[in-house]
């Protein structure tokens, strides 16, 4: 068996039909659930891909592509996903990846796919080849594709210290007045996670961009106490 065939039979094999009605409705899926939950497929999928080895990058890359392309239930396109995460494709996560997440961002384009690739396959391309990853980067924040969009404000989402605030405030720039939910909503999401780091660069930015939705000012000062949210500040925004 493939290794696609594989990850459907012991997925199918850990199915509750029952639940896989439900999971579709609140996913709001055209794509059918079998009906696992997160905890048993990634315990499956580590199981599964515990002695997976690969000749090199362009067949790791195949195989995460062919499970994609391949796939009739949203798990298996999770699984997908978690075969772009193995210890044993670090390595492999250089800038030649991006054409491979590129296509699952833009063909998945839901926020379940989205987040997971963003936040974490994206980041780790972002330490190993900043230069090229950088101009793609700010080349997705003006894409017309608003998953491409919301990956380029989220890329950098577990950065801490090691945020390049210029990017940041460059990915966020050309969505900052968009009514679309999924570009305020990250918009927020990226100021909030940078707060954990340094909540008075997040606290400058936000009084210095009034054109900020309502939601993205919410979401970056989420966790910042009442005395910081109306601290005033002199310094230059983030």
């Amino acid at each position: 068996m493939t290794l696609a065939e594989t990850i459907h039979a012991r997925l199918a094999a850990l199915a509750d039909p029952a639940r896989a009605p439900g999971m579709q409705a609140y996913m709001k899926s055209t794509m059918p659930y079998l009906g696992v939950a997160a905890t048993p497929l990634r315990q499956a999928c580590k199981a599964l891909f515990a002695k997976l080895s690969f000749d090199d990058a362009e067949q790791w890359r195949n195989e995460v592509l062919a499970v994609w392309r391949g796939a009739r239930f949203r798990e298996e396109r999770y699984a997908a996903i978690e075969l772009t995460g193995l210890r044993q494709a670090r390595p492999f996560q250089r800038i030649e990846a991006l054409p491979m997440y590129e296509e699952m961002i833009v063909t998945g384009a839901w926020w379940d796919y989205v987040d997971a690739i963003a936040a974490h396959r994206l980041w780790a391309i972002l330490q190993k080849d900043r230069p090229a990853m950088r101009q793609a980067m700010l080349a997705w924040a003006v894409d017309a594709d608003l998953w491409k969009r919301r990956s380029a404000i989220l890329c950098q989402l577990n950065a801490k210290a090691e945020t390049d605030l210029d990017l940041l405030r460059a990915c966020i720039a050309p969505s900052i007045g968009s009514r679309e939910f999924f570009l305020r909503k990250a918009i927020g999401w990226a100021l909030r996670h940078h707060a954990r780091t340094d909540p008075a660069e997040v606290l400058r930015y936000v009084e210095a961009h009034p054109e900020l939705s309502g939601l993205s000012r919410r979401e970056a000062l989420k966790h910042l106490g009442a005395s910081d949210k109306l601290a005033g500040t002199a310094n230059a925004p983030l």
